[in-house]
Parts: C-alpha cells; sequence; structure tokens
C-alpha cells in the first residue's frame, strides 16, 4: 500500500479545515474555531487498483503561523491551494502560498487549485472563470467545491492521487525519496515533534471544530 502527504494550504477562513473533516469523516460543523498550528487527518482509498493511505496535513492560514509550519511542507507529494470564492483577498492570496510551497517543498510536488464555500453563490466575488484562468497559468487542474455540502470534495482528493500514482508509475517519481511516496508497513522517518503532534491530533481529530 502506497501512503501519501497531502498538504492544504491557504489563507484563514477558507474552509481548510472543513475539507479536511468532509474527506476523512464525511461530515461538516457549524462550529467555527480557527486551527492552531497544524491539523491531521487521514483516509485509505483505492486508485486505480491501489490502496492508498493519504496523510493530510491542514497548514494554518494565519501569517503569525507561517513560519512555525515550514517543516510540514516537506515530504509532501500532493498539495492543494484552497481560496474562497466569496474572498478576493483570499484569491490574491494564493501566489504568496504557490511560492511557499516552491520554497520548502519537494520538486515533484503535484498542485491543484481549489475554489471553496459554492454554497455561498450569492456572495461570490471570484468567478469560476479567474480559478481557471489562474490556474491555468501555473498549468494546475482548477475545482470548486463547498465543504459544507460535500460538492467535488471526494473528487479532489481522489483526482490529485491518480495523478501523482500515475506519475509514480512512470518513474517520474522515486517513491522511495523524500517519504511521501511509500509502502505503508515501511517506518516513516518522523522527528519526536512530528511524531508527538500527530498522536495528538489524532486522539482530538473528532473534536475539532472548522477553519
Amino acid at each position: 500500500m502506497l501512503c501519501f502527504k497531502i498538504i492544504i494550504v491557504g489563507d484563514t477562513n477558507v474552509g481548510k479545515s472543513c475539507l479536511l473533516l468532509q474527506f476523512t469523516d464525511q461530515r461538516f460543523k457549524n462550529a467555527h474555531d480557527t486551527t492552531i498550528g497544524i491539523g491531521f487527518g487521514s483516509r485509505e482509498i483505492r486508485i486505480m487498483d491501489q490502496n492508498v493511505n493519504l496523510h493530510i496535513w491542514d497548514t494554518a492560514g494565519q501569517e503569525s503561523f507561517r513560519s512555525l509550519t515550514r517543516s510540514f511542507y516537506r515530504g509532501a507529494i500532493g498539495g492543494i491551494l484552497v481560496f474562497d470564492v466569496t474572498s478576493r483577498l483570499s484569491f490574491q492570496g494564493l501566489v504568496q502560498w504557490y511560492e511557499k510551497i516552491q520554497s520548502y517543498a519537494c520538486d515533484d510536488i503535484e498542485l491543484i487549485i481549489l475554489g471553496n464555500k459554492t454554497d455561498l453563490e450569492e456572495q461570490r466575488q471570484v468567478s469560476q472563470k479567474e480559478g481557471m484562468q489562474f490556474a491555468k497559468q501555473y498549468n494546475f487542474e482548477y475545482y470548486e467545491t463547498s465543504a459544507k455540502t460535500g460538492l467535488n470534495v471526494n473528487l479532489v482528493f481522489e483526482n490529485l492521487t491518480k495523478k501523482i500514482i500515475e506519475k509514480v508509475n512512470s518513474g517520474d517519481i522515486d517513491p522511495s525519496k523524500e517519504n511521501y511516496g511509500i509502502k505503508i508497513n515501511k517506518k516513516l522517518n518522523k522527528s519526536k515533534e512530528e511524531q508527538k503532534l500527530e498522536n495528538t491530533q489524532l486522539n482530538k481529530q473528532k473534536n475539532n471544530t472548522c477553519c
């Protein structure tokens, strides 16, 4: 079984934690708390006749916490850049998040752009066309989702996983490097800090609220 580390990045309040919760638990929480530091979730899916365990890290969006999350870019082979379609400011922030990924993630990381909160269509500030044009500029795929209704949430993670597997199968990605695609029975070389954080997040996952 393969294991992929996926990161979700974007400004605060774009719905990163809600996307994570919807994908891993198929549920949505209306209560709102801002994610402090790092959120974590996992789910096993079957793509292209392979079982894949996705380890998904939700990085905090606040500027004051960005420096704390740099180590968690390392080893990620998939990334989702999220903005809120009702917030033009969060859309404009995608460039900075992309630059962060370029600086700290591996060169082979597969990225997609995601416009969230389509259930708030009457408050939309960023059109679908704008989102598609931005993604095309960087040669990324573009999706629109609603973490509240679940619209396209599974599709995003499934298609991202498929693209990574295709790269592994073609030899474009070496699964023995960077700990981003490994056999699940091999030990991850995690720091004590990362392991402690992961265990804490797993224990508290069911009680987490959305960001």
